[in-house]
């Protein structure tokens, strides 16, 4: 294919994947937001007002990074794992296929639908969060940078898991069983430096927790796990995933009906 055709191919993708996702806005971008007010009154604002701050910020404050990265993993990785299932189940992935669509084309369009969302949603519940606290920056860069690498990361997570579901419960056995519990034990509501030896250890075999750690150290400059290795992880483990799913596409596994 010549150049223009991958881009128009490329957009068309984003498009479908744009227009889906603000057409049901109510359950892209709402629900998040309902969700993480909860968190910030329920933890940041009533139980947070009798925790002692952490390294000088109040608990609300600390909580805030991981809030967001919370939120963006989820909706990275569920809008690509929905979207891809959906295009198979519905046999649209079947035209796709057969079409002169390179694979690392039809990659980047599912996986791009996936960093739009996670980070429109990102920026929704952070300035959320302007209603119960003022936000800290202390670097703009790496806040920028691990928010885009998490989003891309974690839609290329959720294309793997469409590529492989067979079944609409497929879709939720990842989320629920593995995303999720990584997620609330990566360090979104407390510093690791306070766990006993044995759990603290445990914890840095946990990649969100590197993941929520370099997002909060963007904002308040403070962190439990080296920068450069939690940027290092993060790029490892997007490349590799990227990869995979390359490989994937082209032998044309979980593809082929």
């Amino acid at each position: 294919m010549s150049p223009s055709r991958i881009a128009t191919a490329y957009f068309t993708l984003v498009r479908k994947e744009v227009i889906r996702m603000t057409r049901i806005w109510s359950q892209t971008f709402l629900p998040s937001v309902i969700t993480m007010s909860l968190y910030y009154a329920i933890f940041g604002t009533f139980i947070g007002s009798q925790i002692a701050p952490t390294d000088g910020f109040s608990y609300i404050q600390f909580i805030v990074p991981g809030l967001v990265m919370m939120a963006v993993i989820t909706n990275a990785y569920s809008n690509v794992v929905s979207a891809f299932f959906g295009a198979k189940f519905q046999r649209n992935l079947e035209e796709l296929m057969v079409s002169p669509t390179p694979a690392w084309v039809i990659v980047a369009g599912f996986a791009s639908g996936g960093v739009l969302r996670g980070l429109i949603v990102g920026v929704l519940v952070l300035l959320t969060s302007l209603f119960f606290t003022h936000l800290v920056i202390y670097n703009l860069f790496i806040i920028m940078a691990a928010a885009l690498l998490t989003c891309i990361l974690f839609s290329l997570a959720g294309l793997l898991n469409g590529l492989f579901a067979k079944t609409f419960d497929a879709v939720s056995i990842v989320p629920t069983f593995v995303l999720t519990p990584l997620t609330y034990l990566g360090g979104v509501f407390y510093s690791v430096n306070r766990l006993p030896p044995f759990w603290r250890e445990l914890s840095f075999f946990n990649p969100i927790l590197y993941i929520v750690n370099l997002f909060r150290y963007g904002f308040l400059g403070i962190s439990d796990v080296p920068v450069i290795e939690s940027f290092a992880l993060l790029s490892a483990l997007t490349v590799a995933l990227l990869v995979l799913l390359l490989v994937l596409f082209k032998r044309g596994v979980g593809l082929k009906s």
